[in-house]
């Protein structure tokens, strides 16, 4: 059975690039899910559940239901995290020292787009290896602010779901 509004001709097919950007928003969900968690079977498992129990309204538009599926793994995430280290969110940190930094003899910044390109690339691993460095409040911390690019504000707000007393603020 064809659909109506999908044309013949390869390429131009919408319903292909629908497909296509929802293959790409659940690889965008797997990467930062893995990146949270540190194991990636783990976040593949969340990813395909998450999805699997979204209820996905056709009429809404696709970037509100990505960001609803996308707000639904990363609380997904946090209480994974939160199982597998019941103390890790309970109190803000007091930071006395600075955490490790990802550059090991390299004192330059990232640039804008190489964090991104660590994350997905051929340096995940040393991405991944930096962050297991990191507790697990910090690790989501970074992961939200430099990976999801969300506000103090919005990661205060997504760890304090989980945490039990919510105590965290933007600052």
């Amino acid at each position: 059975m064809t659909n109506s509004s999908c044309s013949d001709q390869p390429g131009n097919d919408p319903c292909e690039a629908t497909l296509l950007k929802a293959e790409d928003a659940a690889l965008e969900m797997y990467r930062f899910a893995a990146l949270l968690l540190g194991d990636e079977s783990e976040a593949l498992s969340l990813v395909e559940t998450k999805v699997a129990e979204a209820t996905i309204d056709p009429c809404a538009a696709p970037g509100a239901t990505k960001a609803m599926v996308r707000q639904q793994v990363l609380d997904g995430a946090l209480a994974i995290m939160q199982q597998h280290d019941p103390a890790s969110f309970a109190n803000v940190p007091v930071v006395t020292q600075p955490s490790p930094c990802i550059e090991e003899d390299d004192s330059s910044p990232l640039l804008p787009g190489q964090l991104e390109q660590m994350a997905s690339g051929q340096d995940r691993g040393r991405l991944r290896g930096w962050l297991d460095q990191l507790t697990q409040a910090q690790r989501a911390i970074f992961v939200q602010r430099a990976i999801l690019g969300s506000s103090n504000a919005d990661t205060a707000a997504s760890i304090n779901r989980i945490a039990k007393p919510a105590r965290w603020t933007p600052e």
